[in-house]
């Protein structure tokens, strides 16, 4: 386990096997033995990423979160199932058998191994007595509503859906590219990746992680480490594996999920987002006009991890102010 810190604020990043697939989980707060204390923090926040679910994009994230929480409340992030890899030398805790998946997922990869990846580390991982803040950004939250479908027993307190694609990706202005590369020319790209990969220099890799880091003002070197990590030909074809099924899959919004649950749940559209457009949002407004669904006023991106970090932490830490206030 690797540990950083910035404005005092310790970053946990932990690898283990859950669901049968090596998983990245990023902790941001309290963590492992602060649960079965007296003094245990009653809520967990934890983040379903979007697509590539590589945790450390969100890392600047995850401490504005937990300091617009007044470090009350650990938050954290768990990568998708094959998108990350555990760097050389770092420890890997192992699944045993009490902690195996009960329901063989047979496409551990795929929108289906996601969710029950999710579901097995909150059985195994997370205290069923803990009150949970689940948040999904992009396909995040297709699987969010997706675990609460599943296990409609989880103590969610709220979910929160950040530019959610949650319906008809490839009938989305993105979704028209995305669709004949992911779906039709996959293993076409699957050449010139490989080929990239294999010839690309290690140092050129360093070059490349600092850059996009550096964008995401995310510089540092144990960061940079497991980006540089996820640079391999399994963890990308993963990813495209995992976006080709978006768009075959995702197609009708699930109404009877989100009426269940419409209490818990806030959703976040943005105003010009290629993967969601506004028409979705007026739609959704219209099916559920007592739902707790918002439109953004200032102008965040899709990607807002690239430069809207705080000020989407600081919104999310609004919304929840009534919430927590009952814990």
């Amino acid at each position: 386990m690797d540990v950083t810190a910035n404005e005092d604020v310790p970053i946990h990043h932990e690898f283990l096997v859950c669901a049968g697939v090596v998983t990245h989980v990023v902790k941001c707060g309290p963590w492992t033995d602060l649960f079965s204390t007296k003094d245990s923090p009653k809520l967990l926040v934890l983040l379903i990423p979007g697509n590539p679910g590589i945790p450390v994009f969100y890392l600047e994230f995850l401490r504005a979160l937990y300091l617009c929480l007044q470090k009350r409340y650990p938050v954290w992030i768990i990568s998708h199932a094959g998108h990350v890899s555990a760097p050389s030398g770092v420890k890997v805790d192992e699944e045993g058998p009490e902690d195996s998946n009960p329901q063989k997922v047979d496409d551990a990869f795929g929108l289906e191994g996601q969710v029950e990846q999710k579901l097995a580390f909150l059985r195994r991982r997370v205290p069923p007595t803990l009150k949970l803040v689940l948040v999904g950004h992009s396909v995040g939250s297709y699987i969010l509503l997706e675990m609460m479908k599943r296990a409609p027993q989880l103590p969610v307190l709220r979910s929160l859906l950040l530019f959610p694609t949650i319906e008809r990706i490839a009938k989305t202005p993105n979704g028209h590219v995305a669709t004949p590369l992911l779906c039709w020319l996959r293993y076409a790209l699957y050449v010139p990746i490989c080929i990239i990969v294999s010839l690309l220099p290690t140092k050129a890799f360093s070059v490349l992680s600092s850059l996009i880091l550096q964008r995401l003002k995310m510089d540092h070197e144990i960061t940079s480490r497991y980006v540089i990590n996820s640079f391999n030909m399994s963890c990308i074809a993963n990813a495209l594996y995992l976006g080709s099924q978006e768009m075959r899959t995702i197609v009708e919004r699930d109404n009877a999920t989100i009426q269940k649950h419409l209490k818990k749940l806030t959703f976040y559209y943005g105003a010009s987002d290629s993967w969601c457009p506004v028409q979705f949002y007026e739609d959704i407004k219209k099916d559920f006009p007592s739902g707790d669904i918002r439109l953004c006023e200032k102008g965040i991106s899709h990607a807002f991890v690239i430069s809207s970090s705080q000020e989407m932490a600081a919104m999310i830490a609004d919304w929840l102010k009534d919430d927590l206030a009952k814990l």
